[in-house]
């Protein structure tokens, strides 16, 4: 059963260890800033959704990795390894997964812009489905195969127009957002995929946004897509997406992934649909608490009673924090005691922005100690940049 997700990252000694190994050794041997991964907690994170799987009513699952989380080699070539697949947004996204060993019968291509190109090589590369977000786009896929001489496999992304309880940047399954199809359009669609006679309808597909915390919009749009479903013949999978939140707060109360589990697998089988294969799209829940990003404390700044604690990361090498104002966990990678310090931790860039915490607590922390950012192993290196010309942060995998 699932307990904790972050038990590669402990304190031997009051000194952070990973997977048994001393952050003095790395720091040693590193240039900070990093970003420090697990493997043995990729797999562990992995576990949890097999474990939930196999006690679960579904005859057959795929689940296909969110290249958009993370997209390290590493990461990668565990994912092909393991026998997983991939969800990709790009063109980009979808020759890396290649690349790295995840076959293309295993992929499945999101997003509402896919290009003229993307398109061809995702036909010539015959990919398990083009996840469908409006009617020009299956008739460019349509046009493209026709052109190629081959058959595009589909499957088309429902917007079941429930609203997500999460940040309405991240959020995607509402009318209101630019995602999927309402269902009179992919009612439109079915009724007259004969018209498009070079792409097979495969599946349906839904993804209502990320860092979902609360699970009854989830389960409310499964049960709008299956209703759908048992009226199309001759489907062969439902993607029932992903997003599955996690607990960067300590208040933060993420659901168990037995939980988000087991619900899909009741609303599957109470429609009669367990023999239908069923698609996840797991990225943040896999990869966010395999990681740390480790920086240096450049110096400590006093302002009239305000205290800044200026790291050498910066919003460039981690912006969900400048981004979306998310919450992530800052902590001294070797722990003391006495001279309690409050302070905002901030990082060079020039930007007000660049702030990681506000009003965090820190004891005897002087300059050229270690801090870690906790759970930075999704959407943390995706989103980097080399904003004011900073160089790419290292990535270290133990």
């Amino acid at each position: 059963m699932e307990k904790t997700s972050r038990e590669s990252f402990t304190f031997i000694d009051n000194v952070l260890h990973i997977d048994g190994v001393s952050i003095d050794k790395l720091t040693q041997n590193h240039k900070t800033p990093f970003y420090l991964y697990s493997k043995n907690q990729l797999q562990r994170n992995l576990n949890f959704y097999k474990e939930a799987i196999a006690d679960s009513s579904m005859s057959k699952t795929l689940i296909c990795f969110a290249l958009k989380a993370n997209n390290h080699p590493d990461i990668l070539r565990f994912i092909a390894q393991a026998g997983l697949g991939a969800d990709v947004v790009s063109g980009g996204e979808l020759n890396h997964a290649i690349a790295h060993g995840i076959p293309a019968h295993k992929i499945v291509f999101s997003g509402v812009g896919k290009t003229t190109d993307e398109i061809e090589n995702g036909i010539r590369l015959g990919i398990k489905s083009f996840n469908v977000e409006s009617i020009d786009e299956l008739e460019e896929i349509n046009n493209m195969a026709k052109e190629l001489g081959m058959k595009a496999n589909i499957a088309i992304r429902y917007n079941p127009e429930v609203k997500a309880r999460t940040h309405h940047f991240i959020s995607t399954g509402y009318k209101t957002h630019k995602f999927g199809l309402l269902e009179k359009d992919l009612s439109y669609l079915v009724n007259n995929m004969k018209t498009y006679k070079y792409c097979t309808l495969k599946g349906l597909a839904i993804h209502i946004g990320s860092q979902l915390t609360d699970l009854s919009a989830t389960n409310e749009a499964v049960h709008k897509m299956c209703k759908l479903a048992k009226n199309i013949p001759e489907l062969e999978f439902l993607d029932v997406g992903g997003g599955l939140g996690v607990s960067y707060h300590p208040d933060d109360k993420a659901p168990l992934v037995f939980d988000y589990i087991d619900g899909i697998s009741q609303i599957i089988s109470s429609h009669g649909l367990d023999h239908i294969e069923i698609v996840f799209e797991p990225g943040r829940r896999l990869v966010a608490t395999t990681s740390v990003l480790i920086s240096q404390v450049l110096r400590l700044k006093e302002s009239d009673g305000h205290n800044f604690i200026i790291l050498d990361a910066g919003m460039n090498d981690f912006a969900r924090p400048s981004l979306y104002s998310a919450y992530h966990k800052v902590e001294q990678t070797h722990k003391k005691l006495n001279k309690p310090l409050l302070a905002d931790v901030v990082g060079p860039i020039c930007e007000s922005t660049d702030c990681f915490g506000t009003n965090r607590e820190f004891n005897n922390l002087n300059k050229g100690d270690y801090v870690m950012i906790w759970d930075t192993g999704a959407y943390g290196r995706t989103m980097a940049s080399n904003y004011n010309m900073r160089p790419a942060t290292e990535e270290i995998f133990i």
